[in-house]
């Protein structure tokens, strides 16, 4: 009987607690626990995301810094457009003009033969002394001479070759440069880069030649520079290259698991990718402004009488393309994944989008049942595994767009719309089961048969 009393006196105890608890409207302390580890949860999401929003912009130049700087064969194919561009072509016509006639000194040469024609026993006086009116006329024809001739080479195809065969020759160079070194066939000397043409020299040398005009035979082998960029902003450029190389290809995995990471932690996963994706396209908007404010620095840098504006542009336009085609593409991955949040969120308009496609997608099912054609075990198989083949074509897209060496923003859409395409391919094969529909109960009795003696049970 004591034991009784005891175990009624705490039951009142505890009952008596818990109506004080809930009169002062304290939470349970397992709720409060789950709610701190919520809001914890919650601060860690925001964080990882913002981190890998900010990480996304120095992903893709880091990628980009790797992939087309620091590899020969993408660096050749970033710089082979210049030897096409008319600015670019006249301004190398032009620094090997200089370089030619230089070495000729064609007003000298022609001076010395005029005067040596005067002096000629059987020169007439009076064609003697018209000579040297002649000497700026000749120097003229041979100067337009040899810039024509000049302007030929760099406009051939020829040109294009030993474009490409120096701009490979110098791509250790090239790195060295970014590096802070100097020297070599591409070399940076303080806030200036520079290309040595000496090779395209030797050809015009050669073609002179060929022409005619022997006394090109003189010329030595120069080792001319040809100003590709020059600008204060090239030391700091060298900085951030030797930055991005230390990343490596590391960066792009470490914003990835970061995004991912912060999706995970998040209480609604679905309105933190939604959001996170827009953050990668806003911080893709932030580079490309970036790049349009860092051209405008540039050619407001570069002195016109060292690289001419039109030609300048073009360079940094050449040197920087793969990286904004990166950045759209990035940009554009964002926005797809960004819609394919909504759409799969409970907004009204994304409710009635579904609703919209899979209608659609059931009616043309239906279409096609009413004509014979039926899936069979294949379209119950569809149903079955609809999920698991919803998933396993997201990844299949994933791995295209990882794989491609150099995805641009039609890549990616492209990719969008073939999984989008797919997904409707398992919707319209995943047929449905078809349940058997119980017969009414009428039928049912009368088709049931009679109990022993011949004649239905009498009814209660």
């Amino acid at each position: 009987m004591d034991d009784t009393n005891e175990v009624e006196r705490l039951r009142a105890r505890v009952a008596e607690l818990e109506a004080e608890l809930t009169a002062s409207g304290a939470p349970p302390p397992s709720r409060t626990i789950h709610e701190r580890r919520s809001v914890w949860w919650a601060i860690s999401s925001a964080v990882l995301i913002t981190l890998a929003c900010v990480l996304a912009p120095l992903s893709v130049t880091s990628v980009w810094a790797s992939t087309q700087v620091s590899d020969t064969d993408q660096y050749v194919q970033t710089v082979a457009p210049l030897a096409q561009d008319p600015a670019v072509q006249s301004a190398i016509a032009e620094d090997v003009s200089r370089a030619v006639l230089e070495y000729i000194d064609v007003d000298s040469l022609t001076k010395d033969l005029l005067a040596t024609l005067a002096q000629g026993e059987n020169m007439p006086p009076r064609i003697a002394a018209a000579l040297p009116a002649l000497a700026t006329p000749i120097s003229n024809g041979v100067e337009n001479f040899t810039r024509t001739q000049v302007d030929r080479i760099v406009a051939s195809p020829q040109f294009a070759q030993v474009w490409e065969r120096v701009n490979r020759v110098a791509h250790e160079q090239v790195v060295t440069l970014l590096e802070g070194n100097e020297g070599g066939a591409v070399s940076a000397q303080g806030d200036t880069i520079t290309l040595n043409l000496g090779p395209v020299i030797q050809q015009v040398k050669e073609r002179l030649v060929a022409e005619g005009f022997t006394i090109a035979e003189r010329i030595p082998t120069i080792d001319r520079s040809f100003v590709l960029a020059q600008s204060e902003g090239i030391t700091k450029a060298q900085g951030f290259y030797r930055l991005l190389n230390t990343l490596g290809t590391w960066l792009p995995f470490i914003a990835i698991a970061m995004f991912t990471g912060g999706v995970f932690l998040a209480q609604d996963r679905r309105r933190a990718l939604l959001r996170g994706s827009l953050g990668v396209v806003g911080s893709m908007i932030v580079l490309g402004l970036a790049l349009a404010v860092g051209r405008t620095m540039y050619l407001g840098a570069v002195p016109s009488d060292v690289l001419p504006q039109e030609a300048a542009g073009t360079v940094f336009d050449t040197f920087v393309r793969f990286l904004r085609t990166s950045l759209r593409a990035a940009a554009v991955l964002g926005l797809v994944v960004a819609i394919a949040a909504f759409l799969t969120g409970p907004a009204p308009a994304a409710v009635r989008t579904r609703r919209f496609l899979e209608g659609g997608v059931g009616s043309l099912r239906g279409g096609a049942e009413a004509a014979g054609w039926n899936t069979g075990p294949v379209g119950a198989w569809t149903y079955a595994h609809k999920r698991t083949l919803r998933v396993a074509t997201l990844i299949a897209a994933g791995l295209v767009l990882v794989f491609w060496t150099r995805p641009t923003a039609g890549v990616v859409l492209l990719t969008a719309l073939v999984c989008l395409l797919v997904f409707g391919v398992i919707e319209f094969l995943g047929r449905p089961p078809v349940l058997a529909t119980p017969e009414p109960r009428a039928l049912q009795l009368s088709q049931s048969e009679p109990p022993p003696g011949g004649r239905p049970a009498a009814q209660g």
